[in-house]
């Protein structure tokens, strides 16, 4: 992995435990990525030159898996195939990013759109954490065939790997706002159960 540049990350013991050696490098490198996930759909959306509908958003969340699976190859990790998607995969740990706001936005008001693919809900449900006991936990809209699909692991991704969802804001003219990422549980109205956040800091802009 390249220098980055700047002071030494010092990763909490969360991330340790689960990207093992590598925590540092992968605390660093994730703002990074993303900045210049970015830059690139921020270069699409200069390329279009439309007012509406920019091609910003299904560009920047294309861009961030692609340069989160550059840095997994990078450090010697995993990157896998999930339905045509890359994701990389640190120490049996998958990177699960999500925009969930288009300006700065408290992470508790992250909600997954309705309109969000079932390979993602499959995905937090099935490689995700368990709801805490106190939670309760049914699609009520949902055949029992349907919710029992949600649970089932993608063996792409491997039975074993968990998410580890990497949540942000971000727009256009800005970039990102603000980053998070941690343990999260996809409830039944589609907001999020954390168990366990963190902030990372937001890595300047490239200047190429």
């Amino acid at each position: 992995m390249r220098d980055w540049g700047g002071d030494p990350v010092v990763p909490s013991a969360w991330a340790i435990e689960r990207f093992g050696p590598q925590a540092g490098r992968v605390v660093a490198a994730v703002p990074v990525q993303l900045a210049r996930a970015h830059a690139t759909a921020h270069a699409a959306h200069l390329a279009a030159g439309l007012k509406k509908r920019s091609p910003y958003g299904v560009t920047l969340a294309e861009a961030v898996r692609e340069h989160l699976a550059d840095m997994a190859r990078e450090l010697g990790e995993s990157v896998r195939e999930v339905l045509g998607y890359e994701y990389a995969v640190i120490n049996d740990h998958a990177l699960f990013p999500f925009k969930y706001a288009d300006r700065p936005r408290p992470l508790d008001r992250a909600r997954l759109p309705a309109k969000a693919s079932a390979t993602r809900r499959r995905m937090l449900r099935a490689h995700g954490p368990t709801s805490r006991p106190a939670l309760f936990d049914l699609d009520e809209d949902l055949t029992t065939e349907e919710y029992l699909q949600l649970h089932e692991t993608f063996d792409e991704l491997g039975a074993t790997t968990q998410l580890v969802c990497l949540f942000f804001t971000a727009d256009v003219e800005n970039g990102i706002h603000a980053i998070h990422w941690g343990q999260a549980h996809l409830q039944p109205d589609r907001t999020f159960d954390w168990l366990h956040r963190e902030q990372l800091a937001v890595a300047p802009q490239p200047l190429d």
